[in-house]
């Protein structure tokens, strides 16, 4: 009798987005770990155009788009998707995931990669409860931090907990929490030193702050 070869393994996609505004070193640790510790055969990095529920950013997509870019140029394991950027108006996720998800059909794995505090305040973002049927969530957490017990997100977290290995398997649906160490950087941060006239030096990669200064992007808290 023969034995039915296995399947061929699902291809893995994984999203990270944010504004970037600017890039740093952070950003760039947490996506290169998720995608080897998770095995993703991509990991993608997603500047937003304009973030649906978040302030407006000071400067302007094109430049954090090039910003990124210059981050990227030496690192072929993380990828700039630039789909955001070429759209109009707020920025949706779920518009992202649908038609991402029709571009590569339903047998590809996506993964949508957030932070906890985006995932408790899930229930404010657009369609919200559409994302996990077009994607996986992959969730990071910092040691230390408490699930909610009740109310939208813990409902969902209980129906579509799952492990790393749904995300060969199934093509969207399970929500996977990682507890990972994260550098404390933040583009908040940085924007503030520069402002003050301080050096961000060692916070981010050399030619994205030779880009700044060239550009003297960041002089003002309002950018």
């Amino acid at each position: 009798m023969n034995t039915p070869s296995p399947a061929s393994p699902r291809k893995t996609i994984a999203l990270f987005g944010g504004t970037f505004n600017p890039v740093h070193f952070g950003h760039l640790r947490m996506a290169l770990e998720l995608k080897e510790l998770l095995g993703f055969d991509e990991m993608r990095l997603l500047p937003s155009h304009q973030p649906a529920h978040r302030e407006e950013p000071g400067v302007t997509a094109n430049a954090r788009r090039e910003m990124l870019a210059l981050a990227l140029e030496n690192c072929p394991e993380l990828l700039l998707d630039e789909r955001e950027l070429q759209r109009e108006g707020p920025t949706y996720t779920v518009d992202t995931l649908e038609a991402l998800r029709a571009e590569l059909g339903d047998d590809v794995s996506i993964s949508f990669c957030m932070g906890l505090d985006s995932l408790l305040g899930l229930p404010a973002w657009h369609r919200w409860e559409r994302l996990i049927q077009l994607a996986h969530l992959v969730v990071v957490t910092r040691p230390g931090w408490q699930l909610p017990r009740d109310g939208e997100v813990a409902e969902l977290l209980s129906a579509h907990r799952g492990k790393a290995q749904d995300l060969k398997q199934r093509a969207a649906g399970s929500i996977l929490l990682r507890e990972q160490t994260l550098l404390p950087i933040s583009a908040t941060g940085i924007r503030s030193l520069i402002a003050s006239d301080r050096s961000p030096q060692f916070l981010l990669p050399e030619r994205v702050l030779d880009y700044i200064q060239t550009h003297q992007l960041y002089k003002s808290e309002n950018q």
